[in-house]
């Protein structure tokens, strides 16, 4: 599942990649999801893995069932800069909660930003929350991980110099 899914790139080449994994891209800003829709139909051989929905992510837990989720990925996300806005980011604990109980028992979240202060906030926030935290670099280009695949946002911050943040976050086993 991705959350906010932008414009398409990052979810219709993930879908033509792993035919046989099933992708569910959310976006609540609906001219930005018409784009992902276009792009997902413009994969030559067409995907039949994709599918996205105009929804609001705080409300995430109403689409999906306990367990069901394998991964969640939060790629470039509004990083809410303001203090008191800390609630909003999609990596504070309340949406860890969430995302924790909907993740299967092998789940993790993929987080990319380009905002060092959001990654840093996230490292804390995951960590605080008992998440284990692997391949963690704050220059993903320099060591770029097998299978990842550049979001829209991605290449236009990467063209301004803009170091892309990248870690991978496992729940803690028990689920309370």
């Amino acid at each position: 599942v991705e959350l906010g899914t932008g414009k398409g790139r990052f979810i219709s080449s993930m879908g033509a990649m792993h035919p046989d994994v099933d992708y569910v891209g959310l976006e609540r800003q609906e001219g930005v999801i018409y784009y992902a829709g276009q792009k997902t139909a413009a994969v030559d051989p067409p995907v039949q893995n994709v599918r996205l929905a105009l929804w609001d992510i705080g409300a995430v837990e109403i689409l999906f069932a306990p367990g069901e989720v394998d991964r969640f990925y939060i790629n470039f996300c509004d990083p809410w800069p303001k203090a008191r806005h800390a609630k909003r980011r999609l990596t504070h604990r309340n949406y860890l909660d969430r995302y924790r109980t909907l993740l299967s028992a092998d789940g993790d979240i993929c987080f990319k930003t380009d905002n060092r202060e959001l990654f840093d906030f996230s490292v804390q926030e995951f960590t605080d929350m008992g998440w284990a935290l692997s391949d963690v670099t704050a220059d993903l280009h320099s060591h770029p991980a097998d299978g990842d695949v550049m979001t829209e946002y991605e290449e236009k911050f990467s063209e301004k110099g803009n170091l892309i943040c990248r870690l991978i976050a496992k729940p803690p086993s028990s689920k309370n």
